[in-house]
């Protein structure tokens, strides 16, 4: 099996804007993550992003770059006009890792990729995490996923998914060992060819109710295939705090 990995990587994020380029213990960002990248078993690391000063820093670090447009409505998009640039086939698979997990663990890239590519009936294969407590199952930022007996998703969201009608009902939500629900990781396998048909797709109701790109395949009938990871995920980096913390965490 070959895959391509590509990072996505923009410079305008509202929350920490640059942040592709912030330094951590001496490296920016996007070479961390490319590193980690690298790391994996994947043929071909790519770093994708819609701006000249993380193009320069990437090449300067021995990456390949594609420039891409500023405009896409999601990543999905933005990972389809590089498989698109790059020429790939259409059965070739792509994984997307964020550009702001630095310390992303390169066995899950590996897990993910070989995941859709032992599930011909998925078009995308994706990741999760158990919840430990009640309070990650009712934040909205904490996106979580139920699946079927196959480890294909029936559905992904903000809410608490799934509801304990018991267990919730008296107002002091406990988790149930049973059924503790799953926090849903943001690393995605495609096949070139789901890409090339998500972006001829409008955008979903319940994906824009959601903020969830994900819907979009749901509601167009794409089978998602979710396993547990064989690795823990350190978060990303969405706040100045989380950057301190990853910078913490490699100085130590």
């Amino acid at each position: 099996m070959s895959f391509t990995v590509v990072i996505p990587a923009r410079f305008g994020s509202s929350r920490l804007p640059g942040k592709p380029l912030a330094d951590i213990a001496g490296k920016p960002m996007v070479q961390r993550v490319y590193e980690q990248a690298c790391e994996s078993a994947a043929t071909r690391v790519v770093v994708a992003t819609d701006d000249a000063r993380i193009v320069e820093v990437a090449r300067g670090f021995g990456a390949d770059t594609c420039l891409t447009r500023a405009d896409h409505p999601s990543g999905t998009d933005r990972i389809e006009e590089v498989a698109r640039q790059l020429q790939l086939a259409d059965e070739e698979i792509v994984v997307n890792v964020q550009g702001d997990e630095p310390l992303i663990p390169p066995a899950v890239i590996n897990q993910v990729a070989s995941n859709l590519a032992a599930n011909s009936e998925a078009g995308i294969a994706t990741l999760s995490e158990p919840l430990h407590s009640a309070a990650e199952l009712f934040n909205p930022n904490i996106v979580k996923v139920v699946a079927d007996t196959q480890q294909l998703a029936l559905y992904f969201s903000r809410a608490a998914i799934p509801w304990d009608r018991d267990a919730f009902a008296d107002g002091q939500p406990e988790l149930d060992a049973q059924v503790s629900g799953a926090r849903h990781l943001g690393i995605y396998a495609y096949r070139v060819a789901f890409l090339h048909r998500f972006v001829q797709w409008p955008p979903a109701a319940l994906e824009q109710l959601e903020s969830l790109e994900q819907l979009r395949a749901l509601a167009n009938g794409v089978r998602i295939h979710v396993e547990n990871a064989c690795a823990e995920v350190p978060p990303g980096v969405d706040t100045e705090a989380d950057l301190e913390h990853v910078r913490r965490l490699l100085a130590s």
